[in-house]
């Protein structure tokens, strides 16, 4: 193999598609990036779990294919002076990397023994522009599940209507929902779950300013999301997710708006008394035009308040700090309405105009004298 093509088009393929090489596997070549030269450069890695494979543009002078470690060639591109690089391979795998008076000698590994990726063979395909799907992603993968015990919600849940998308996740806790009209005519309603270390991955794919469209693509077990040349496999969770419907609360005794930035501003402060592996609880009163805040731990005790519009007539609630930081860094607006039943029944935050984004925060029971 001997191919030539330039520095900063070779770094950005590299970079996005080692995210998809395996940290260790017993199978070396897992570790690595798969450069194939055929009528066109494609760079593959996949680590069973997602695969991720790109094109680029080059000038390729002999066929072939090798198998190069992943972190290293990362970094390696990264110090490489600008301009044209040559990587030049042999029968016994021998590479060549040089770019102007810099030169590399490396042992690849055959281009035989990289695992087959995960095909899709799709049954049904829609589009979304990169930058809205990026956003909807980043509104809802935070709430996703960490723990193997669930791992069905460990992902995120697509809904395609007719005309519009709606994301899902939840832990348990908290519930993140996205919705967003797409253009899905001719498509059949449906609905599937992507792991959301996948999405991950996705998100850094996209461009918040991109205005081309993300093909996703659904097999029986597996999809595609594909941006720009670069596309990224991945499974899909089975199993049925949550009626989450039914969980949302219809009407509120209490609802109050707030200024975005100054309460998390205030939570943030409050919290600092509170140390990791420590579940102490935010305690949230709910006067008239006022919020106040307290937190009490082992190591110490900590109170501010900021202003509000509403009233919750004194009620006293309970939360867990990072679920109700997480939920507002996610929120885009400068105002926002958080509503409210009983200190036991699930918080909602919403943008207080608009909005298509909407948040479910379980409270934390307090006990006796808190």
């Amino acid at each position: 193999m001997k191919i030539l093509c330039e520095k900063l088009l070779l770094q950005t393929a590299v970079v996005n598609v080692s995210r998809a090489a395996a940290n260790k596997s017993p199978v070396p070549a897992m570790e690595g990036i798969l450069f194939e030269a055929k009528d066109s450069l494609k760079l593959t890695a996949f680590d069973s779990k997602i695969g991720i494979y790109t094109y680029l543009d080059a000038e390729i002078s002999e066929q072939g294919g090798v198998v190069l470690p992943a972190r290293f060639l990362v970094d390696l591109v990264r110090r490489l002076p600008d301009g044209m690089v040559c990587i030049e391979s042999n029968e016994e795998d021998a590479v060549n990397i040089r770019c102007g008076k810099t030169e590399f000698h490396l042992i690849g590994l055959s281009a035989e023994t990289f695992p087959e990726l995960n095909v899709v063979n799709p049954k049904q395909t829609f589009r979304i522009p990169e930058g809205i799907l990026k956003s909807m992603i980043n509104q809802t993968v935070f709430a996703v599940s960490t723990s193997d015990s669930r791992p069905l919600y460990m992902g995120v849940l697509f809904e395609v209507g007719a005309e519009d998308l709606t994301m899902v996740a939840i832990d348990g806790y908290r519930m993140a929902k996205r919705n967003e009209e797409i253009n899905s005519t001719g498509m059949e309603p449906c609905s599937f779950i992507i792991p959301g270390t996948s999405l991950n991955e996705v998100e850094r794919l996209c461009s918040a300013e991109g205005k081309d469209d993300v093909v996703i693509s659904l097999g029986d077990k597996h999809a595609s999301f594909s941006v720009g040349s670069t596309v990224l496999i991945t499974r899909r969770l089975e199993g049925e997710f949550m009626n989450y419907r039914k969980s949302i609360p219809t009407s509120f005794r209490y609802e109050i708006v707030v200024e975005r930035e100054e309460m998390m501003r205030v939570i943030d402060r409050v919290s600092l008394v509170i140390k990791e592996k420590q579940n102490s609880p935010i305690k949230m009163i709910v006067g008239d035009g006022t919020l106040q805040f307290f937190c009490t731990t082992s190591f110490g005790h900590s109170e501010d308040f900021c202003l509000c519009e509403g009233s919750g007539e004194g009620m006293k609630i309970g939360f867990n700090d990072r679920y109700f930081m997480d939920a507002m860094k996610a929120a885009n607006e400068e105002k926002l309405r958080i509503s409210m039943n009983t200190p036991t029944s699930p918080i909602i935050i919403e943008a207080a105009e608009g909005g298509k984004y909407l948040y479910m925060v379980l409270p934390v029971r307090l006990r006796e004298g808190d």
